[in-house]
């Protein structure tokens, strides 16, 4: 992995190291792992729940499997109770959830506003690529106003060397759910680089802490 600065009006290439390396990848892992199994525990029955409300309050599947951009710009296929009405679904993000969406149910209202979408993403966490703390993973065709993340911010794949989370720095900063201009954004990948930067496993602990507060009292979550 590499980014391109200019020297003058020569491009230098600098490499990108992957963070988490030597005992800070089994520490990262052992982490993820533990707490992961722990939480999964805790909240089954919130997942079985949510999985009978999906099932019997609209048709079509109760997990929406969504291909998203993982470490090292790889796809993977990010699990979440489906929120919206099967025959609406956006697979590829293409078009930017709103607050009063029409596409959403009533029951995913709820889901996406208390998080319980994405509990299911735990099991992403144990099967390894996804972080419970990490940049959130984008859709492929994920938009600010109308272009691509990656065209809109510059260094924007500099957060793709570390697994992405279920939650983030950014998340617990106030930058969680839509993001409507490219300024938001900048901010949010720079909190995510800023992330990536200072890990220990004590920021990953203040922001799982952090989280199930911005849950309740965050005004940005639909």
């Amino acid at each position: 992995d590499y980014s391109v600065n200019l020297l003058g009006i020569v491009p230098v290439l600098t490499p990108w190291q992957r963070p988490f390396r030597d005992m800070n990848q089994f520490v990262k892992r052992g982490e993820d792992l533990i707490l992961g199994g722990l939480a999964l525990l805790l909240v089954a029955p919130i997942l079985a729940l949510a999985a009978l409300l999906v099932r019997l309050t609209s048709p079509g599947p109760i997990l929406f499997v969504q291909p998203r951009i993982g470490f090292n710009n790889e796809v993977i296929h990010v699990l979440k109770f489906r929120t919206m009405y099967a025959d609406q679904s956006d697979l590829r993000a293409e078009q930017t959830t709103t607050k009063d969406d029409p596409r959403i149910t009533p029951v995913g209202r709820v889901l996406r506003k208390l998080s319980i979408d994405e509990l299911p993403q735990l099991l992403n966490v144990l099967r390894g690529d996804m972080s419970l703390v990490g940049p959130r993973p984008h859709a492929t065709h994920m938009k600010v106003g109308d272009r691509f993340y990656q065209d809109a911010v510059r260094g924007y794949a500099a957060r793709h060397r570390v697994k992405p989370g279920i939650t983030g720095l950014a998340q617990v900063k106030g930058l969680r759910g839509e993001i409507r201009t490219i300024e938001r954004a900048k901010r949010r990948v720079e909190l995510d680089k800023e992330y990536i930067d200072r890990w220990s496993i004590w920021l990953d602990l203040w922001i799982l802490f952090a989280t199930a507060r911005a849950v309740f009292f965050d005004a940005d979550a639909y």
